[in-house]
């Protein structure tokens, strides 16, 4: 249950703004971390490839997939 906040009339702009600039961000950062969770899921497969860069590779992928996930989510 969410409570509703009462907002004066002469902060409203005020309020409505700051509420937008938010949201951009919170958009930005989720496309950001969406972005570099598949780069570092591409890095992870390519690494993966030789068999001693495997060691480096998975975890890396396993990174990108997390990160993936959390922006998705």
């Amino acid at each position: 249950m969410k409570e509703k906040k009462h907002i004066p009339v002469l902060l409203w702009p005020f309020w409505a703004l700051w509420r937008l600039v938010s949201g951009i961000l919170l958009l930005t950062g989720r496309l950001i971390a969406a972005a570099l969770g598949l780069v570092l899921m591409i890095a992870g497969v390519i690494t993966t490839l030789t068999v001693v860069g495997a060691i480096v590779g998975i975890p890396l992928f396993i990174l990108g997939f997390l990160l993936t996930l959390r922006a998705v989510f």
